[in-house]
């Protein structure tokens, strides 16, 4: 049976199925064997269709010999915005998602989001220095609120980095909208283990600037835990170590050393 939604403000523009998706033309951006994303411009607005083609057998009994669910579809990413959505968290607006087949190896699926416009990534910022520490002070807050809003809602993202945070530039005080969510995973509680990697991965992707500092670790830590950092490295230490070895054990899949920055705080957790 036929899953199907349709933002009402759109429904001029997407009123097909997925075949109608999966033929749209523009400007591509990922092509691989089960999964396509593409820019598309309708009637003077923007749009990314990301249409998924089936995972295959191999794929699921690879993920289940890990002991992860598979991803099937679109279905884990439409369900995952309509949740930030819920939670206040600003990120993409689906106006079409669509999925069929009863087999899940098989099963096509699609789903279309408006773009966001005059964005850049944080990741494209501190590459570019364009982060003041003006901007820091509001915008790490926010990025511990997201976090942890996220865990205490039973979500992960599974790709929780900077470059996944986009800032929208037409405005003076940073707005972060989380992108990428097909990954994602939903339930009643995030186990501590999801945690450690989505923050983990948040601090190993930030290791290589030097616009950040380990201040705006501590303040990133002291936010999420809803503590004072003397409170937060006392009662959670545990909690920081594991983050901190996740985030080592990223960047020494392809570096030799950290950056000074990080080993000086390195033992503080």
């Amino acid at each position: 049976m036929a899953k199907r939604f349709v933002d009402q403000r759109f429904h001029h523009l997407f009123d097909g199925d997925f075949k109608q998706v999966s033929e749209f033309e523009g400007e591509i951006f990922r092509e691989l064997e089960n999964r396509r994303t593409v820019r598309v411009e309708k009637q003077g607005e923007r749009f990314f269709a990301k249409t998924h083609f089936g995972v295959g057998w191999r794929e699921i009994v690879k993920n289940l010999c890990q002991l992860r669910l598979p991803v099937l579809g679109a279905e884990n990413e439409f369900k995952a915005l309509n949740e930030l959505r819920r939670l206040g968290i600003d990120s993409l607006t689906p106006v079409f998602y669509y999925s069929a087949g009863f087999n899940p190896a098989r099963r096509k699926s699609c789903i279309v989001t408006k773009a966001l416009e005059n964005t850049k990534s944080i990741e494209e910022l501190l590459i570019e220095d364009g982060i003041s520490v003006a901007m820091k002070r509001t915008l790490i807050p926010r990025l511990a609120e997201i976090a942890r809003v996220l865990h205490s809602n039973g979500i992960n993202h599974r790709d929780f980095y900077v470059c996944h945070f986009l800032l929208d530039m037409t405005r003076s005080d940073p707005r972060p909208f989380l992108i990428d969510l097909h990954r994602a995973q939903i339930r009643n509680r995030t186990p501590q283990r999801w945690r450690v990697k989505d923050i983990g991965g948040l601090f190993f992707s930030c290791f290589d600037y030097n616009n950040v500092t380990h201040r705006d670790v501590y303040r990133f830590m002291a936010g999420y835990s809803g503590k004072t950092l003397r409170e937060t490295l006392r009662d959670d230490a545990s909690f920081w170590h594991q983050v901190f070895e996740r985030a080592q054990k990223l960047y020494f899949q392809d570096n030799c050393e950290l950056p000074r920055w990080v080993a000086h705080m390195w033992t503080a957790p």
